[in-house]
């Protein structure tokens, strides 16, 4: 019992002085995010335009064309091969993130940061429909628990660094450091407490700080033709969010069938790599203003102006190679192919407001960037970070009301037709058949921690009435910068932070049940 005591007693001290440390390690896992994602970054802008050269040559050239096969070919199979030794860097990377906060996975977080880093380059390089954003957080959580491993963490401090890498990786791949930390909080972590947030806001911050020294503070995507929707058109956002909530029902599920599709066909995972090379190289030749996550595209929409019929190819074509890429297993995110096609879809039912509906022209760009944010809610189901990071994205803040309203149509529509979050969905997916478990040291205890929900079974209640799983002990309670050591009856309310002491190799159990009661009945 006395041993017990002592072990107690050590862990809240160091939980005491966690903060502290907290800010040292989170400043310096932003600045070795921020370097990491610079780098990848900095190589891409070279990589692709060597590529779009090299298909624009071959359309000009037919000799050429066996050349870009072979090398697409070529790639595939590297990427293959990276793929089927390393499972992990497989596809977005975001859900695997979750897996390890969530103490259902675990990872070599060097090899998945080496493999994550040279295949994202080649498959984002090549021009495959993918984004950047994906391997960036987990590129970023790679870091965040190296860091942890090399500095002997705990395994509750380990999460904190984790969640803090990611959403630096984020900060940097998009200059939005805000979005960063509550994409981290409201995706990856689903947690808000004062530990998850002093952590991810020092390395977002600093993360953003080191990439805007090397690409300046232009926001991510600038749009110079971008005015304030009057009011008086405010009907035209609800009908533009049940739009975009179906759009993304039909992405969420898309993906999901070709994943099927893909499993179906019982190849190697080397000819699924190959796949979406070969159709790149045949798009490349043919479309290729479809190639890559797409930035250039949203760009394009406030200068160029697309027949509707066009838009139409367009956003089909999109849909459809984005879901062949991310199906196959390749290395990249879906984090910019979504909001992609949610500006493309944005801009199709704009069009259609000023030609047949009377809504003024310079307002057509406003349709776009809402459609973005309402893509993403509806996917990810996110919806703050949806707002604060469209907001961010395009430098402006004077579109939150009208961003909130797309935003929440858009979530409610998909809510409606039982879309899933796509993350969510993709980690259950992941977690059928994982080899790569996580599995506690027997005998070990460690903490975690849970935020209790208004109207939660913990909320207004006495520790001592509480139907607690096994094998688990309340430390602490923290409320607001009170610290409560309980007693049986004590009274947990809404808002309350619980420090528990359970065993490793239960961790992740006992996470999930604790979760359950504390969240909202």
């Amino acid at each position: 019992m006395d041993r017990k005591v002592e072990k107690v007693d050590i862990m809240l001290d160091r939980l005491r002085n966690l903060k502290y440390r907290l800010i040292v390690d989170s400043l310096l896992v932003g600045a070795m995010v921020g370097l990491v994602i610079v780098v990848h970054r900095i190589i891409l802008s070279k990589l692709m335009p060597l590529f779009i050269l090299f298909y624009k040559e071959a359309s000009n050239n037919y000799l050429l064309i066996p050349v870009v096969f072979m090398v697409l070919i070529f790639l595939g199979f590297i990427v293959g091969k990276m793929v089927k030794k390393e499972p992990m860097i497989s596809g977005s990377g975001i859900p695997q993130v979750e897996g390890i906060l969530t103490r259902n996975l675990k990872q070599n977080w060097f090899s998945v940061l080496f493999y994550k880093f040279i295949g994202g380059l080649i498959c984002l390089g090549a021009g495959l429909s993918v984004g950047r954003e994906g391997p960036s957080v987990q590129m970023g959580a790679c870091v965040g628990e190296g860091l942890s491993k090399k500095t002997n963490k705990l395994d509750n401090e380990k999460k904190y660094l984790i969640t803090s890498g990611a959403s630096a990786g984020l900060s940097a791949a998009f200059n939005a450091p805000i979005s960063g930390v509550m994409f981290s909080l409201e995706e990856t972590h689903k947690n808000f407490s004062p530990f998850v947030l002093v952590s991810a806001m020092i390395a977002s911050l600093m993360a953003d700080f080191v990439s805007k020294n090397f690409f300046g503070l232009t926001p991510s995507l600038y749009f110079t033709k971008l005015n304030s929707l009057p009011l008086k058109y405010y009907w035209t956002l609800i009908f533009i969010g049940i739009i975009i909530g179906i759009s993304g029902v039909i992405f969420s599920k898309g993906l999901l069938k070709t994943q099927n599709l893909y499993k179906s066909l019982n190849i190697s995972v080397e000819i699924k790599s190959i796949i979406p090379f070969v159709i790149t190289g045949i798009l490349g030749l043919t479309f290729p203003i479809v190639l890559g996550g797409g930035h250039d595209l949203i760009i394009s929409l406030q200068d160029r102006q697309f027949t509707l019929l066009f838009l139409f190819i367009l956003i089909v074509v999109k849909f459809l190679f984005t879901f062949a890429c991310f199906g196959s297993g390749a290395p990249g995110g879906i984090f910019f192919p979504l909001l992609v096609l949610g500006a493309l879809v944005g801009n199709f039912v704009g069009l259609i407001y000023v030609k047949y509906l009377g809504i003024p022209s310079i307002y057509l760009m406003n349709f776009v960037v809402l459609a973005m944010a309402g893509h993403f809610a509806s996917i990810v189901k996110a919806p703050i970070t949806a707002i604060l990071l469209i907001s961010e994205m395009t430098g402006s803040l004077n579109h939150l009301l009208s961003l909130a309203v797309v935003v929440i149509v858009s979530q409610l529509t998909s809510d409606i037709l039982n879309s899933a979050p796509i993350y969510e969905s993709l980690l259950e997916r992941m977690l059928v058949n994982a080899k790569n478990r996580y599995k506690g040291r027997i005998g070990k205890k460690t903490l975690i921690e849970i935020v209790v929900q208004v109207y939660s079974n913990l909320d207004d209640k006495e520790i001592k009435d509480i139907n607690w799983p096994d094998d688990c002990l309340v430390v602490s309670i923290y409320r607001g910068e009170e610290e409560i050591l309980p007693k049986g009856d004590t009274k947990i309310y809404a808002g309350d932070l619980l420090i528990i002491m359970t065993n490793e190799e239960n961790s992740n159990y006992m996470l999930e049940d604790i979760s359950q009661l504390a969240s909202t009945i």
